[in-house]
């Protein structure tokens, strides 16, 4: 049996002798399991509460009576987002984006009913998830395993025996190194285990889950080997784990909350009332279809009285108020585009200002790379907020068609008492209109995105790894 196989099995033996390790080990152990299990039935509630809300929403808009169809438009219409397959492993910024949208003519909404806006102020802090467990916690109690591994065979002047018995250095760092590693499986092992079973749901990638597995071990990977050069630096434990405890506090908490406020100071982003007092001026440049003198729109109507050669509205064979419907809607949704993708493109020059903090905190590159695999990062939730605007535009553009099919322009103008009767078109016309369906991303391009993190994470074990073989020679001369 070689060397650092018996050095590991020694340093396995001797945390396994400490109350206090094995405290350790076995508590976040527990707390892994409890995570996985608690995050999979919050995210299968999830599923089936939107489920349901989509359904009834549905059912609700299907059971309309024989109504004008510029009622419908306004009626609107609720669609949902379903949590996807490995959700449950890390919601990602699910909790503060929302789930649903309220589609309705002349107005693009945003996504709303986030879990954290319904939910306790603590929410804020965390939840308990596997990545939050492996993220956050696993490293500091990591800590607390391995500050002495190697800092207290000095402190007791056990280093020169274990070298007199024939151990070479490279064996008991190698040794100390794998039994940090073997821990850190442990960690991760019911977290594995509950993705693996998240993956084996038809819509998701087990490609992805083991690329995002990979992502964990590399992260976890390069924390033991920054623990065990941190011991091999510091003669003493306390100094070796005061230094590891704030190494943790810094990449852990400190860079990953103050990166967001300089991407956010970099790349302003509007508020929602800013965008509304924008939009609202805008639109009042760009003209008003209620206003027969505006000039865009009365030369929308000399247009359309060319088109069908007539003279008056009143002779075109289809309703003139279902086009100016159709024509103020292609107008004012072209403006809310605009807006959205101006949004778009500020939110990711923020994340990408993010991402680059990685190079100082390798907890920002696994989180982007976990929640990019979830999908739940950034990119889902702005692919929803497309998919939900192109259906709510093909949705009443249907309805506006619809008015300028099957209204006559007379119907729609008159007053007199069975005129609203008359206006109404028959209730199957909105059982006809396509039901809305959330496309995620293929698997092929989720794993394209998790590569630059994936490569980060590598480089970061690579240095780890340089840092611990440079305090490696440190420790020999020190012996």
């Amino acid at each position: 049996m070689s060397a650092w196989v018996l050095v590991m099995r020694n340093e396995l033996r001797a945390m396994l002798r400490d109350r206090t390790a094995v405290a350790g080990i076995v508590l976040l152990t527990l707390l892994a399991v409890a995570a996985t299990a608690v995050s999979s039935h919050h995210m299968q509630s999830a599923a089936e509460y939107r489920q349901r809300q989509q359904v009834a929403a549905q059912e609700a808009f299907d059971a309309q009576p024989d109504r004008h169809p510029h009622r419908v438009v306004h009626y609107g219409h609720f669609v949902y987002r379903l949590p996807s397959a490995l959700a449950a492993f890390d919601p990602g910024v699910d909790p503060f984006t929302g789930s649903s949208m309220f589609l309705e003519g002349h107005r693009q909404n945003t996504a709303n009913f986030g879990d954290v806006m319904q939910s306790s102020i603590l929410t804020r802090f965390g939840q308990l998830t596997p990545a939050f467990v492996l993220q956050f916690l696993a490293p500091l109690v990591l800590i607390f395993l391995g500050h002495g591994v190697l800092a207290q065979e000095r402190e007791r002047g056990t280093l020169r025996q274990l070298m007199l018995q024939g151990a070479s250095l490279r064996a008991i760092v190698g040794g100390k190194l794998a039994a940090l590693w073997l821990v850190s499986l442990v960690f991760m092992l019911p977290a594995f285990i509950g993705l693996a079973l998240l993956a084996a749901a038809p819509e998701a990638s087990s490609v992805v889950a083991a690329v995002l597995m990979l992502g964990y071990v590399l992260y976890l990977g390069s924390w033991c080997a920054v623990i065990a050069a941190a011991s091999a630096l510091l003669a003493r434990r306390r100094d070796a784990l005061l230094v590891l405890v704030a190494v943790w506090a810094v990449s852990a908490l400190l860079v990953p909350r103050v990166a967001p406020d300089v991407a956010y100071a970099a790349y302003t982003l509007p508020d929602r009332l800013q965008t509304e007092v924008g939009i609202g001026r805008d639109l009042r440049a760009l003209g008003d279809s209620h206003d027969a003198d505006d000039p865009y729109f009365s030369a929308f109507r000399r247009r359309v009285l060319e088109q069908y050669g007539v003279s008056r509205i009143e002779d075109l064979p289809v309703n003139y108020k279902g086009l100016l419907a159709v024509e103020g809607e292609r107008v004012t949704s072209a403006l809310f585009n605009d807006y959205a993708e101006r949004s778009a493109e500020a939110q990711h020059a923020q994340n990408q200002l993010v991402g680059r903090f990685a190079l100082l905190s390798p907890s920002i590159a696994l989180r982007q790379l976990s929640m990019a695999a979830a999908a739940t990062d950034l990119n889902a939730h702005l692919r929803f907020l497309g998919q939900a605007e192109a259906h709510r535009y093909r949705l009443v553009q249907q309805l506006n068609q619809l008015q300028a099919d099957g209204v006559s322009y007379a119907d729609d103008t008159a007053k007199d008492a069975g005129a609203d009767q008359r206006k109404r078109v028959d209730s199957s016309h909105w059982h006809q209109i396509p039901h809305f369906e959330f496309a995620p991303a293929a698997w092929t391009t989720v794993l394209h995105s998790l590569l630059p993190g994936l490569l980060i994470l590598f480089g970061w074990l690579l240095a780890s790894l340089l840092a611990l073989a440079l305090s490696a020679r440190r420790l020999e001369v020190a012996r």
